[in-house]
């Protein structure tokens, strides 16, 4: 239990911080509702299942190894970020509906299109493969039982949805939407900045080690 504990605070401790899984998570509850929100929410936590899966097999320890696959990697992740941070900036409209309808102006979004959003975010993220990496050099070791290892992985993945669920719920909120609904175009821009941001930050980022 004592390994399952740490899993669990050091991944609530990383979901917490700021990065591109809350600015998609937040964006989509904002602009799409709470669904929305709780999609993405759940495409974080599987594509973190992903990620433990790479540290049980190995995967992330021979891509902090080799140079190419951990470029190639971060690239990936890097155009990702930016393509989706282009596109919000892109398309940002007026939303329709009044202050007083937060609902009106709801941006139609398909739950599997959320799902995408989460699961892509931080499937193709270099650093969220070293957290899940660094997390199991803590707490597991070559001894350690493959049942025990796969309940680490479903730890981290149930953990960052959890929190990302608390936090689509938070920003689905009638009373928050109406707070960000007049300066959508801005909050949407603002977004896309951001989430494009961090992927010109994971685009420079270095190889641990």
């Amino acid at each position: 239990m004592t390994g399952i504990a740490t899993v669990f605070l050091l991944t609530l401790l990383a979901a917490m911080l700021p990065g591109p899984d809350f600015a998609v998570v937040s964006r989509n509850a904002l602009m799409s509702g709470r669904r929305a929100g709780i999609m993405t929410a759940a495409g974080i936590g599987l594509a973190l299942l992903i990620h433990a899966g790479y540290a049980i097999a190995g995967v992330g320890v021979a891509v902090s190894q080799s140079i190419v696959l951990f470029n190639v990697l971060k690239w990936i992740g890097a155009a990702y970020l930016v393509f989706i941070g282009l596109s919000m900036i892109r398309h940002a409209k007026a939303a329709r509906g009044t202050l007083v309808d937060a609902d009106a102006a709801l941006e139609p979004m398909a739950p599997m299109k959320a799902l995408r959003w989460g699961f892509f975010t931080n499937v193709t993220n270099v650093k969220a493969t070293f957290f899940t990496l660094s997390i199991y050099t803590q707490v597991a070791t070559p001894e350690t039982p493959l049942a025990l290892q796969l309940a680490f992985g479903a730890t981290t993945a149930t953990t960052a949805f959890l929190w990302f669920t608390v936090v689509s719920l938070f920003f689905a909120r009638p009373s928050v939407r109406r707070a960000f609904l007049a300066l959508r175009v801005w909050m949407e821009r603002i977004f896309g900045v951001v989430i494009a941001g961090f992927g010109i930050t994971l685009a420079f980022a270095r190889q641990p080690g």
